[in-house]
Formats: C-alpha cells, sequence, structure tokens
C-alpha cells in the first residue's frame, strides 16, 4: 500500500543528517526493518517528514512499531489520523494498537478542533485493549480532555491510571490550570510532590500558572523551593513563570529577585512579565527603566513591552503620556498597536476624566471596539458620576452581550447614586426579563497554604461564626472611625439596616475577616483575590480597616491592585 508522497521535503533542522545515516545503510546491506523504523522518527525531527513517508512504503511487512512511529511522526498533523485509517484497513494487518499509537493520536485530536469524536472513539479503543489506564496512554488522554474543555472527564481518566509518573501529574497540573481549575491544580501538584514523584518544567510551569492567577504568595514559595531542589530554578521557563507567579501575587520584590538571578539567561518573555508585575502595581518609572534595559540588552521591544508601558501609565492614570507611547510604538518601533493596547489608552483617559476624549478614540481605533472598551468608559463615567454617558455606554456593551450582567449592575448603580430609582426599575426589569442574574461575588486569601474561597454572604465556612463576629466587630470599629456605607451600590432602595448587612456580607470582606481569626502575625499582610471589581464600599471600608488592624491589606479585583494602608489605597480612588 502506497501513501500520498505530494508533501515536500523541507530543509532539516539538525547537525546530523539522517540521508547521511540512510545512505550508508543501504550501502552496508544492513538495511533491515528496525533501521527503517529507527530512521522513520529520525527523518521526521529532521523536519522531513515527505522522507519518512517515502521510507515506510519501502519497509519490508511494517509492524506495529513501524506504524506507531509515522504516526508519530506526523502527530502534528490531520494526515496522522488518515495513516491510522489505512493502517487499520491494510489487508494483511495482523496486529493491534500499542498505547504509543494512541498517545500520538490523542496528540493530534487535542490540537483539531473537530477532531473531538474521533478521540472519543480511540477512547473506547482505548478500553477495549485496556491501554486507558497506562501512563503513555493515559497522560495522552488526560492532555486531550483538557484541551477540549473537559477537566472532569481528564480527572476521570487520571484517577484510572494505575502507575503515574512524572508525565501524568504534569499533564492534570496544566489541564487543571488551562481550564481555571486553579486550586485543583495545586491540589494535585501537591500529591505529586506526596508521592515522592519527581518533577519536570511542565509540571512547574503549570503549578505556578495557577498560584500566580489565584496570587497564592505561600504556593510560589513553596514551587520555587521545589524548583531549586529538582534543580530547574535556573530553567528559563520555569524562571518566566516564578517572575510572573510573584507578579501577579504582587510580591513584586521576590518577582525582581529572581529576575535578577537568572538575568544572564532571560528572553523577551521574562522581560515582559517582570515588566507587568511592575505595571500591575503602577510603578511606572520602574517599568520605563526596564524598558530602557531591555532595549540595552540587545532585544527588540514588542507588542508585550509596550503593553506593560501602557497599563502601568493607565494604573498611574497619565493620560498624555500613554498617547505619546502610543504614537512612539507607531512612529519610532514601526509596531501598529493592537486593540489592548488602545484599551489601555481609553482607560488612562477615562480615569482621567477624559470620557468625551476617550469614547471619540474608541470609535476612531482602526478596531471594532470590544466589551472590554466599552465596560472601561462605563466604569469610569460611574466614577466620576457621569449617568448619561454611563447609560450609552451600558447600552453598547449589552448591544455586544445582552447577558453581560456587569453592564446592567453598573449602569443602576450610577442611576441609584443619582436617585433615578424609574430608570434602576427599568434596568432591573429588563435584566429580569431576559433571565440576566448577576455573577455572584466570589473571593479567597491564601492562609498557612491552603486557598479558601468565600462567596456573598457564605455561611459555609467551618469558621463561619467567628468569621461574622470579627467583621461586626471591624465594622463597628469603622464606623467609630467616620466610615459611613456607600448606599449607591444597591439596587433596591430598601432600609438602612437590610443595605448595611448586605454590604457588610461581601465576599472579600469575608476573606479578610477570616484572615484575621486564624492567626495571621501580627503586621503580615493580608491578600485577597476577587473574581470581580472590587465595590466602592468594599474599597471605602477596607481604607478604615486598614488603620483599624495597623497592617497593609493587599486586593487584586479584575482591573487591577489595590494597597490600602493607613486609611489610603494606591489606586487614588480610580478603578
Amino acid at each position: 500500500m502506497a501513501l500520498d508522497l505530494n508533501q515536500q521535503p523541507q530543509p532539516q533542522n539538525t547537525s546530523t543528517d539522517p540521508r547521511i545515516v540512510h545512505a550508508r545503510a543501504l550501502k552496508s546491506s544492513q538495511a533491515d526493518r528496525s533501521i527503517y523504523n529507527n530512521l522513520i522518527t529520525h527523518y521526521s525531527k529532521s523536519n522531513l517528514l515527505s522522507y519518512s513517508l517515502r521510507l515506510f512504503n519501502h519497509i519490508p511487512s511494517p509492524n506495529i512499531v513501524s506504524w506507531t512511529a509515522l504516526i508519530s511522526a506526523h502527530s502534528n498533523s490531520p494526515l496522522s489520523l488518515n495513516i491510522f485509517l489505512s493502517m487499520l484497513r491494510h489487508p494483511t494487518l495482523s496486529f493491534l494498537p500499542n498505547q504509543r499509537t494512541l498517545a500520538s493520536l490523542f496528540k493530534t485530536c487535542a490540537s483539531l478542533s473537530h477532531a473531538f469524536l474521533f478521540g472519543l472513539s480511540l477512547h473506547s479503543l482505548s478500553l477495549k485493549l485496556s491501554l486507558y489506564d497506562k501512563p503513555f496512554c493515559g497522560s495522552a488522554l488526560v492532555h486531550f480532555y483538557s484541551r477540549f474543555r473537559s477537566p472532569d472527564n481528564a480527572k476521570k481518566v487520571f484517577d484510572e491510571i494505575r502507575e503515574r509518573d512524572v508525565v501524568c501529574y504534569g499533564a492534570m497540573i496544566v489541564g487543571f490550570a488551562q481550564n481555571s481549575r486553579l486550586v485543583d491544580s495545586l491540589s494535585v501538584f501537591a500529591d505529586m510532590r506526596s508521592a515522592d514523584v519527581g518533577s519536570t518544567m511542565y509540571c512547574l510551569s503549570g503549578a505556578l500558572r495557577a498560584a500566580a492567577e489565584l496570587a497564592a504568595m505561600e504556593q510560589c514559595r513553596v514551587i520555587h523551593g521545589h524548583a531549586v531542589v529538582s534543580g530547574l530554578d535556573r530553567n528559563v521557563i520555569v524562571g518566566t513563570g516564578l517572575i510572573d507567579g510573584y507578579g501577579k501575587a504582587g510580591i513584586v520584590s521576590d518577582a525582581r529577585r529572581v529576575f535578577d538571578e537568572n538575568l544572564s539567561v532571560l528572553n523577551s518573555i521574562a522581560w515582559n512579565a517582570m515588566m507587568a508585575g511592575y505595571a500591575q502595581q503602577g510603578d511606572q518609572s520602574t517599568v520605563l527603566e526596564l524598558f530602557h534595559l531591555l532595549e540595552m540588552r540587545g532585544f527588540a521591544p514588542d507588542e508585550y513591552s509596550f503593553l506593560a508601558v501602557l497599563t502601568a501609565l493607565c494604573n498611574a492614570g497619565l493620560a498624555g503620556e500613554s498617547e505619546k507611547w502610543i504614537e512612539r510604538m507607531k512612529v519610532r518601533y514601526k509596531l501598529e498597536p493592537g486593540l489592548e493596547h488602545y484599551t489601555c489608552l481609553i482607560s488612562a483617559m477615562g480615569r482621567a476624566g477624559r470620557l468625551e476624549d476617550a469614547e471619540r478614540i474608541a470609535m476612531a481605533m482602526p478596531f471594532e471596539p470590544d466589551a472590554a472598551v466599552w465596560r472601561a468608559l462605563l466604569s469610569f463615567s460611574a466614577i466620576h458620576g457621569k449617568a448619561d454617558i454611563a447609560s450609552k455606554m451600558g447600552k453598547r456593551l449589552i448591544d455586544i452581550n445582552p447577558y453581560d450582567d456587569s453592564a446592567y449592575v453598573i449602569v443602576a448603580n450610577v442611576l441609584s447614586g443619582v436617585g433615578r430609582w424609574d430608570e434602576v426599575a427599568e434596568v432591573r426589569k429588563v435584566m429580569k426579563d431576559r433571565r440576566v442574574r448577576k455573577e455572584g461575588g466570589r473571593s479567597w486569601i491564601e492562609v498557612k497554604g491552603k486557598v479558601h474561597v468565600f462567596l456573598a454572604g457564605d455561611r459555609m465556612h467551618e469558621r463561619t461564626e467567628d468569621i461574622y463576629a470579627k467583621l461586626a466587630e471591624l465594622m463597628e470599629e469603622c464606623e467609630r472611625l467616620g466610615y459611613v456605607p456607600v448606599w449607591d451600590e444597591m439596587l433596591h432602595n430598601v432600609g438602612d439596616r437590610e443595605k448595611k448587612e448586605a454590604l457588610w456580607y461581601h465576599s472579600e470582606k469575608l476573606a479578610l475577616a477570616f484572615g484575621l481569626v486564624s492567626g495571621a502575625p501580627r503586621g503580615k499582610t493580608l491578600r485577597i483575590v476577587k473574581n470581580l471589581r472590587i465595590c466602592r464600599d468594599c474599597h471605602e471600608s477596607f481604607k478604615y480597616i486598614s488603620r483599624v488592624v495597623e497592617r497593609e491589606i493587599v486586593v487584586r479585583d479584575v482591573n487591577r491592585y489595590h494597597r490600602f494602608l493607613n486609611g489610603s489605597c494606591t489606586c487614588g480612588d480610580l478603578w
């Protein structure tokens, strides 16, 4: 049986050309099947795939190793599936696929958006052949389900693997992280360490990604220690992950320490990660310093470098500087700003109160404004009390996605803040008619290496009684210092007591109270992550609480970092 040879040879990139090895084997009359099988693998590694096809057609009686070598060689292409089907239709087929055959096919299916059903069929075949619980096949199957956003099925497969190796653990750690199952990802990483299984940069980068998104400082340090023990702390991918993890956890000093220790081996991706860490803190001077050092080191700034600069300028509220950097990006560096760059500029202008200028840029930029653009303008219209502009931006946001709960809520909050209750009622009616439900607030805090998640009004935690008692104590102390609840965060025109209690039990306040009752050392910074924008009342109350407890409170919401200390926040009350 001959396979299609239309594919042309590509230049090989290795120092040893497999064609020379092939010629020597033919000349010595030693070209048996095992040599052919090895040559197929070498040809694929040298990017000479058409030679591997041609060679395969000359193998006398190809066996499963031959077919698997050819399938593996083309695992990054749909051709591998056709090769597999050709194998099954072969008239003299006298063998069955092995776990390496199926693993290569699962890899192909994971890379093709239309191959999910084919992958399910392969899973069924692996069950019939009792290969599903073998490490090589099982880890590839975990990866397949993870890529198709099915982490629960991936976990079922993972649990069925009898002898899990580092590849299996790595696939599950990364799979959970890619699907935003961050706590689960770190849990599998902890299980891997408990099982005394070695580690790879793949495992560490996956765990660091999860820790970074959770802003889990202690977990970042645990993973860092594991990297040192494993001898992978100097790996550029792990180093970049550590910089990103510490940066997103708000520990920029630790990120900088890793950066400085690995400076000689880091690439531009790591530089961008370091700049992004400072940018989230609004430290534009250090970001600009790193940008210039990046150039001095011989790296060319890319779109991510400029995104870090513009993010820093936006968080610092420097609209004029943001305009200059957009122009510099285009004229001096010959890079076209993308939608994210323009969104930073628009946000900077909105933060500065230049709402009309921001809207004009949104309408004139060479991109269709997306939800992020209108949400930024909506948020800053709300901050500056521009109810009419907020209504207009909210309508545009709802036109893009009629089920975007945040648009309705922000518009309703703005209208309620100026007493336009009839319009608030109309907004709520539209929400009800369209069956739009407000996304619940969710916050998490890391205590003693464990991440604790809280919902608004949550009473499921084992220390609920202590948490609510501490919260009542804190709010009483805040009111004594002059705190006044921000009523316009409430949609209902209800009594003060009901509104006050509803505001008190937001998820970030519950997380904060738990951090205090859990025995955190005096003076230790409390770090909280919020899945939504921190509301104005929580923001205001946290300023007072930082005075009451005499410690720094760091909150990372969907927009930026907030550092509360001695009654003020680094965001300048603009977020």
